[in-house]
């Protein structure tokens, strides 16, 4: 009996005289991509366009044998993330007495943690769970916007809540009449906007770009930027450059501007004459530092190692991307409820609703 091939289409070619190396076929991990006589007319030694019908994705490299096992610890990560942020918009909505500026910003924080699981979690479980390890081009290039639009955005809500905090401490009589819910609906939409306008260009620039036939595997089980354009075989210096500006210009001036708003918050907590009122004070600021840690750590992690770890082995780079995607979604709901009384109160509270229902 003929042995039977799953053949990975890709799209019609410009073509021209490109290179002058002849190839049979094109194998990745055990699975034929195509063979050279499924194009009788001509060869990939004269394409000078290409781009992939898909990408294939990995899970944990070297530990692929114990992916069922690890996608119960992902499952539970991805069902702690979305349970605990639903829990939080529920509790906000259901309690008058924290619809609040902070509390609005926090909300803004647990819908972008799901967006963030969302994005995710389908093609990462589909790899763990079934080894369905294939994603189209243009589906890839849709998560890699929405996984790094809500990147962007939780760090822009992370600067609008220092800026809650410093017009909260520094000038509390003034703190309703400045944060207004129009303020605060203009600062959502603001945010919103800076995000699609600083990466709406990225999945066209890698559009532009000839890809390599035999460099379709990817390093994770989504699609990174980073990652997606070193499997190209043209020039990438525009993907680079961009992609270090959008870097740079969201989470390098949040994180320069939330400093900011501490040193201003710290100058305003000293002048204060009570060493309980300077205690109280900080106190309140404690959750959103330590989401900021969450959020930040890991983000600098990541693009440390894409730019300039290529000698780690790869699951380094798997794990640090999984801790800067899967960590903050399941760690703010708790940080927030542990750190914040009111919302433990009103998450208690619609647990309690939920049994008696």
């Amino acid at each position: 009996m003929p042995t039977q091939h799953n053949y990975l289409p890709i799209d019609r070619c410009r073509v021209s005289v490109f290179v002058s190396v002849h190839i049979e076929k094109v194998t990745i991990s055990g699975v034929l991509i195509w063979p050279l006589r499924m194009f009788p007319s001509w060869s990939f030694a004269n394409i000078s366009f290409f781009q992939p019908h898909a990408f294939l994705m990995i899970g944990i490299p070297g530990l692929e044998d114990i992916h069922g096992w690890i996608s119960i610890l992902f499952f539970s990560m991805y069902t702690a993330a979305l349970t605990g942020n639903c829990l939080i918009l529920l509790a906000l909505r259901r309690t008058p007495s924290l619809h609040q500026p902070m509390y609005y910003f926090l909300s803004m924080l647990a819908l972008t943690d799901m967006g963030l699981t969302l994005a995710t979690m389908p093609t990462t479980l589909a790899v763990l769970w079934f080894d369905h390890r294939l994603i189209g081009f243009n589906t890839c290039l849709v998560q890699m916007f929405f996984l790094h639009f809500f990147s962007v955005v939780e760090s822009s809500v992370l600067l609008a809540m220092s800026f809650d905090r410093f017009v909260a401490i520094s000038n509390p009589l003034r703190y309703a009449s400045v944060l207004t819910n129009n303020v605060i609906i203009r600062i959502g939409l603001a945010i919103v906007a800076r995000a699609t306008v600083s990466l709406f260009p990225l999945p066209f620039l890698l559009k532009r770009l000839t890809f390599c036939p035999g460099k379709i595997l990817l390093s994770h089980s989504f699609c990174f930027h980073a990652d997606v354009m070193k499997r190209a075989c043209a020039d990438i210096t525009v993907n680079i450059i961009y992609g270090l500006y959008v870097v740079l210009s969201t989470m390098g001036i949040d994180s320069l501007l939330i400093v900011l708003s501490y040193t201003l918050i710290l100058h305003t907590v000293m002048r204060l004459a009570s060493p309980r009122e300077r205690i109280r004070a900080l106190n309140t600021c404690v959750s959103h530092t330590l989401a900021v840690l969450v959020f930040f750590i890991p983000v600098i992690g990541v693009s440390m190692i894409h730019r300039f770890g290529r000698h780690l082995p790869p699951i380094v780079h798997a794990l640090v991307a999984y801790v800067y995607l899967g960590v903050p979604p399941v760690l703010n709901p708790v940080i927030y409820s542990v750190k914040s009384k009111p919302i433990r109160e009103a998450m208690l509270r619609v647990l309690r609703e939920k049994r008696k229902g």
